[in-house]
């Protein structure tokens, strides 16, 4: 065990042994901004020794996902079936030794999927080059987590191995601004009430990161490890789904029972080709993608070939996709579709679009 390590270890047992109550919170919260620290400072101290050995990722397409799971899961079979990828097959671990790209056509978008190597435990402490395995995940726009049936204890292993390469699966990003200030100490402000967190706490955390003159104001309810991450600034949100796979070697009650620990999970078999389809508009709809068609001047929309972008895009930004030409000499816009009230109504730069939309970009002339 590495000093690091070892730090590490003894502060999670003081952690263990204090009692969490209004008196003590000050004093977890310090202890956890420290273990944060030290993780930190491991993944950069393991980083530093495996330089020229990262896996390089070309991204292509309009999203990427990326499969992980332990050795031997059906990641390579189910990349397969997903896309036109040829990943190597076979029934042993380690099949995998680069990442195999794939691209999966659903929907008109073309979603980039990576099959990385089996993961393993004590990966984001770099064993198994599984550091490098990990940041593909941390780059991606969807984690796509693959079970074995026999053994969906996995998932606690693979979770807590993300979480401290420093993913939040399934979590936004706090709305806290945290403002450092050259005096004054730490003035703490919020617009809800904080049932986590006191100022106490709040300043005895900052402390720990050497902040003692800041403007804090939250806008959410987080909790102390929430609070910690804010302050890291370096953590990635990104949207997870997990699969079980292997799902024709058992029968419903086995499934059944597995959904008493992982309630929301989809059942697939990646070799029978069972629930295949049902997962492709699983990833699309989990990427938020959305379809725009464009409709020249004096033209039918083409409704072939949309223009594919994330849920949320303005009118402007769908530009840029376009041309930059689109973006300098934008005037107005027309659309057709959910996101207005009436057919070819006017809009503005800033209108958001929604799927389906037809869009018509009038420029200066």
């Amino acid at each position: 065990m590495s000093d690091i390590e070892q730090k590490i270890k003894d502060i999670e047992d003081e952690i263990q042994k204090t009692q969490y109550n209004k008196a003590t919170s000050h004093h977890i919260g310090k202890l956890k901004a420290k273990i944060a620290r030290l993780k930190e400072e491991q993944i950069k101290r393991n980083s530093s020794g495996t330089k020229g050995q990262g896996f390089y990722v070309k991204k292509s397409g309009d999203a990427t996902a990326v499969l992980v799971g332990f050795p031997s899961v059906g990641k390579s079979t189910l990349l397969n079936e997903l896309t036109n990828a040829e990943s190597k097959v076979g029934a042993y671990q380690f099949t995998t030794l680069d990442i195999i790209p794939g691209i999966m056509e659903y929907n008109n978008a073309q979603i980039q999927i990576f099959d990385v190597p089996g993961i393993i435990t004590g990966a984001s402490g770099g064993k198994g080059r599984g550091k490098e395995i990990l940041a593909v995940a941390r780059d991606a726009d969807l984690i796509i987590v693959v079970l074995d049936v026999l053994n969906p204890q996995h998932l606690n292993v693979i979770l807590k191995e993300i979480h401290d390469i420093g993913v939040r699966p399934n979590q936004t990003k706090p709305d806290v601004r945290v403002k450092k200030t050259g005096k004054g100490g730490v003035k703490v402000s919020s617009t809800i009430p904080l049932s986590n967190l006191d100022e106490v706490t709040i300043r005895s955390v900052l402390n720990e990161y050497g902040i003692h003159n800041a403007s804090v104001l939250f806008r959410e309810d987080i909790t102390i490890d929430q609070f910690i991450d804010v302050l890291d600034g370096n953590k990635s949100y990104v949207p997870m789904i997990i699969l079980v796979n292997k799902t024709d070697l058992v029968d419903e009650n086995y499934l059944n029972e597995i959904k008493k620990t992982i309630p929301d999970f989809i059942p697939i078999s990646a070799d029978k080709k069972q629930n295949m389809d049902y997962l492709r508009e699983t990833i699309f709809n989990q990427l938020g993608l959305i379809r725009i068609y464009l409709k020249p001047q004096g033209k039918q929309a083409d409704m072939e070939d949309p223009l594919i972008i994330k849920s949320g895009t303005t009118v402007i930004e769908a530009c840029g996709k376009l041309h930059r030409e689109f973006v300098k000499n934008f005037r107005h816009a027309k659309i057709w579709g959910d996101s207005v009230k009436f057919p070819g109504q006017k809009v503005g730069p800033d209108h958001v679009l929604q799927d389906e939309d037809v869009l018509r970009v009038i420029l200066k002339k």
